[in-house]
């Protein structure tokens, strides 16, 4: 028989629980809200504001045209317009933008029989915007080729009316007689050059897969640590020894470190060997990477559970974290390619740096001098999650 009056008695126990608890009430409310702003606003839409640079060799209003329709279109954020071929395909290697569409000396010149070449260089390194540069670009010089074509043949044909009038009596041919309509309307020969080559989707994902995998073992693994062994009473055990909070975490930090390396290398060879990833870089600097990202979210771990008395306690406070880190920190789609806020929120977290970090050197062959800035970065988050960790770590909890 239930025991009805017993049964409100347990919900008004675990209310009272949870209400004591406002770290994890404040999870449990805020997490839900955060997941579902993540999967409308950022991955349900399609994808928009990839960043380009349009390199133009000649003004005209053909030119301006092409500039206008590009602008035009949401798909495209044109990030800048040089005259400089060399400078628009570096500054896609280096990253600024993802495409550079760069437009002939002859472009304006509507009398030329030849079809103007227009070159477009792209990051191939991100597939997911390749995937979607590659046609949406072709479509839309397709179309600018038509109407190329169509302002020829209509300039033809004033032409030719212009000869009928000055020969009239005359018995003389069409001047359009012979004329290869195909070519006139295939104005614009459209070609890619892929910066690094033809890259797989499974390629993009396993440097951001690596650096997840290490995020989310590092983290929860972190909440047993040291919240579960609070919780357990052997952190107070512990600290009935003449141990410092120093010693405590710094054992703690070798532990998990020596593990998430171990899984680190674990991850990278069975990417080798089930996927046939290829390492571009260096792998001993991709190793060093994957060491640096685990010793940051470590420290993140530490920085979290110096406050809390358990490890649900720790698991709802964490969540609100490596959840939308996953999803906005470019793992799975380009960052460029989310929501601004969602672009401005991707880079407060660590995780955006090690993916750029780790896809450089594994997919672009980067060398350290091409990442310092996102080294720098992840150096700087591990210290200050440290610092605050160590200071903020309550050994009387």
């Amino acid at each position: 028989m239930v025991e009805t009056k017993k049964i409100m008695w347990m919900l008004k126990k675990d209310l009272i629980v949870l209400w004591r608890h406002k770290p994890r009430l404040f999870s449990i409310i805020l997490f839900p809200i955060l997941m579902i702003a993540l999967f409308g606003y950022g991955m349900g839409g399609s994808i928009e504001n990839v960043p380009v640079v349009v390199v133009k060799q000649s003004d005209g209003p053909v030119t301006d045209a092409t500039l206008n329709a590009i602008k035009g279109t949401s798909f495209y954020n044109v990030v800048d317009i040089i005259s400089d071929p060399q400078r628009g395909k570096e500054m896609v290697e280096s990253g600024k933008v993802k495409a550079a569409i760069i437009l002939p000396s002859d472009y304006e010149n509507l009398n030329s029989s030849n079809a103007k070449s227009v070159v477009t260089y792209v990051d191939s390194s991100d597939q997911i915007a390749t995937q979607a540069l590659v046609p949406a670009t072709q479509g839309l010089f397709n179309q600018i080729s038509s109407q190329i074509g169509i302002q020829k043949l209509q300039a033809m044909n004033t032409q030719s009316a212009a000869i009928q009038v000055q020969s009239q009596g005359v018995p003389t041919t069409s001047a359009l007689t012979g004329v290869n309509y195909q070519n006139i309307m295939n104005s614009i020969n459209f070609q890619i050059t892929k910066i690094y080559g033809d890259i797989k989707y499974i390629d993009f994902l396993v440097p951001a897969i690596l650096a997840m995998t290490i995020m989310m073992g590092a983290m929860f693994s972190m909440g047993e640590a040291l919240a579960g062994e609070r919780e357990r009473g052997e952190l107070a055990r512990l600290f009935m020894t003449p141990t410092s909070v120093a010693t405590v975490v710094g054992g703690k930090i070798i532990s998990k470190l020596t593990i998430e390396t171990a899984r680190a290398i674990l991850l990278i060879a069975a990417a080798i060997v089930l996927f046939g990833i290829t390492i571009n870089g260096s792998l001993t600097l991709t190793i060093l990477l994957l060491v640096l990202s685990a010793l940051c979210f470590v420290g993140f771990g530490i920085m979290v559970s110096a406050r809390v008395s358990t490890q649900e306690d720790y698991t709802q406070m964490v969540m609100p974290f490596t959840m939308p880190m996953m999803f906005v920190s470019g793992v799975f789609y380009p960052i460029e390619t989310m929501p601004w806020i969602f672009q401005k929120i991707a880079y407060i977290f660590p995780l955006t740096y090690a993916n750029d970090a780790l896809r450089g050197v594994m997919l672009k062959g980067a060398g350290i001098g091409d990442i310092w800035i996102d080294i720098v970065v992840l150096a700087g988050f591990t210290l200050l999650f440290f610092a605050m960790g160590v200071t903020r770590f309550n050994r009387d909890i």
